[in-house]
């Protein structure tokens, strides 16, 4: 894997010596000129940045964000003893976007084959579709998460940073099991990309509805194999450091709080922070917000509970809610080592059930268990009903 990627310079990052403090940058195997490529059967986490941004709309210089986010990542404090890890460096970029999706592909899928979780630093969103690429090569059946202003469905024959979604659900065959927007802003969408998302059945939340509510993107990030994250769904005032940005958008604590969340969750293995775009940047302020969304990623994996009810049946308690009009229960899982929830899915096909597997199992709220209660479905349970047995909404 060595011969995909460039190491890094250190001493560009100017770290500061302080003996008072445990610095993440020594819990990191780091891939440095002159130095040896990082031995991957130490770390469960791998990081590596993507220099490509000539599919970035309107963005051209966020392939140089990987460099001003690992300076500032590398000089916080760690936020466990245990919390070891991988640079790999840069992907060395091919002749076209193509090629770099090519590699980025294979790396990311020989990376999951090893079981690790991936942190990307891009570089364009549209490198989503090739680490996409590499779920397929492992013919592995994933849930996508964006956190992004925009659906990304725009039309074009090359994959761009606004239409690498098109380009992933028209793949055959097709991995893609669900996808769910977090943060879209309806006026940089309209009612028709909406619909079609409702039409594709997916799921989508806007800026306002997660603002009020943060804990309602926690089942989103829980249930998502792969997060990708275009740091234009930030403010301006927070993140300034993009071609297009806007002046609406997440606040910085509230990117935090949604990176632990994928930090936390036992399903989530790559997380992809993109356009971030140093050109714009304002005393660093963005790579300042985006290290520390990583470090709140971080600290979130190294306090994973593996707790996902099929792989540690001792430690939920289960709970039967019969609804009217429905011949057989909704069941919910709580996990006595989190407090969070699960609720199952049937699937009367056994052929589909194998098939589907762990994604019949989607975590929820207590809220939804509440509502069960009250004899009224819960939104998501009904929309991976109809999606699993193959019914109309």
């Amino acid at each position: 894997m060595k011969q995909y990627f460039s190491p890094i310079d250190l001493a560009s990052f100017h770290l500061v010596a302080d003996n008072g403090m445990d610095y993440l940058s020594s819990h990191i195997d780091s891939y440095l000129y002159g130095g040896e490529f990082p031995d991957l059967h130490q770390s469960r986490l791998v990081l590596f940045g993507v220099p490509e941004d000539r599919a970035a709309v309107r963005n051209k210089g966020c392939a140089d964000a990987a460099r001003h986010i690992r300076a500032k990542l590398y000089a916080l404090a760690a936020p466990c003893d245990e919390a070891q890890m991988a640079d790999l460096g840069d992907l060395v970029p091919g002749a076209t976007p193509s090629d770099t999706y090519v590699a980025l592909a294979h790396v990311c899928s020989e990376l999951l084959a090893m079981g690790k979780t991936i942190l990307v630093l891009g570089g364009g969103q549209d490198l989503t579709f090739a680490l996409y690429q590499g779920y397929a090569q492992q013919a592995h059946i994933l849930n996508i998460a964006s956190v992004d202003a925009r659906f990304d469905l725009g039309d074009g024959d090359d994959v761009n940073s606004r239409n690498y979604m098109k380009h992933i659900i028209m793949q055959k065959p097709n991995y893609l099991f669900h996808h769910t927007n977090v943060g879209f802003q309806t006026y940089f969408v309209g009612p028709h990309y909406v619909e079609l998302m409702q039409e594709l059945r997916f799921q989508s939340y806007r800026l306002g509805q997660i603002q009020n509510d943060i804990m309602s993107a926690e089942p989103v990030m829980r249930n998502a194999d792969m997060v990708t994250v275009d740091m234009s769904a930030v403010r301006q005032s927070d993140a300034p450091a993009h071609g297009d940005g806007s002046p609406h958008g997440f606040y910085g604590e509230q990117l935090c709080q949604l990176f632990r969340f994928a930090g936390m969750s036992d399903k989530t293995s790559c997380l992809l922070l993109s356009e971030l775009n140093p050109v714009y940047d304002r005393d660093e302020q963005s790579a300042h917000l985006a290290a520390h969304a990583l470090w709140y990623f971080i600290e979130g994996f190294f306090a994973r509970k593996s707790d996902f009810p099929y792989r540690d049946k001792e430690n939920y308690k289960r709970y039967s809610v019969q609804l009217k009009d429905f011949t057989e229960p909704i069941l919910f899982y709580k996990s006595k080592k989190s407090d969070r929830w699960w609720m199952e899915v049937p699937c009367d096909d056994e052929e589909r059930r194998v098939h589907y597997g762990q994604q019949l199992l989607i975590p929820c709220t207590y809220a939804d268990y509440e509502r069960a209660m009250q004899n009224e479905i819960p939104e998501t349970w009904l929309l991976y009903y109809h999606w699993i047995n193959d019914e109309p909404c």
